[in-house]
């Protein structure tokens, strides 16, 4: 889905999330989520809704992408009664990895998941914050196939819909929805 099941839950969350002009440089207006996980109220509600998704879509864990994704997932995954998994930067996780690297607008990066963080054919819900040009989703569900896990689906906080991140998400979803709660 592109919108929200419920309106009052997006106008909520809408309303908790700060416009900051010129920031990280001029011309960019960033969508500051600080003031919605600051309101007990706000947070409580978009936990419960990331906590449903996954027990609607019958996933077993919930995986968080860094950094911000951990704030929103790892809440949703206790509310849900299911495990946390971080995927995340390169060098940030002991053990052995699973790697993969994407470009970036200017530049590239690299995630991983830990070898062990899922059993074979696992259902795993992927949130995060925000869903702009799609390359950090895309390699965090290369990533889950590599590591057995099976996509149970994809929940952000926002969308970018200026960008093209859901059309590049298209070849990697495997038929499992990606929803937002709000599109801006």
């Amino acid at each position: 889905m592109t919108s929200p099941s419920d309106p009052a839950l997006a106008e909520l969350l809408n309303s908790r999330i700060r416009d900051v002009p010129d920031y990280p440089k001029p011309g960019v207006l960033f969508k500051d989520i600080a003031p919605l996980l600051a309101d007990a109220e706000a947070f409580a509600a978009l936990t419960q809704a990331l906590a449903d998704r996954a027990k609607a879509l019958g996933a077993t864990k919930v995986v968080g992408l860094e950094a911000r994704g951990f704030v929103l997932a790892a809440p949703a995954a206790f509310a849900a009664g299911l495990g946390f998994v971080p995927i995340r930067k390169a060098g940030k996780l002991p053990g052995e990895v699973f790697g993969k690297s994407y470009d970036l607008e200017y530049g590239s990066a690299t995630l991983e998941v830990q070898c062990d963080a899922f059993s074979p054919g696992e259902r795993v819900l992927v949130v995060d914050d925000v869903l702009a040009t799609g390359g950090t989703i895309a390699a965090s569900l290369d990533l889950l196939r590599q590591a057995g896990a099976q996509l149970a689906g994809v929940v952000v906080l926002m969308e970018l819909g200026f960008l093209p991140g859901r059309e590049r998400l298209a070849g990697h979803l495997d038929g499992a929805p990606l929803e937002t709660l709000v599109t801006v």
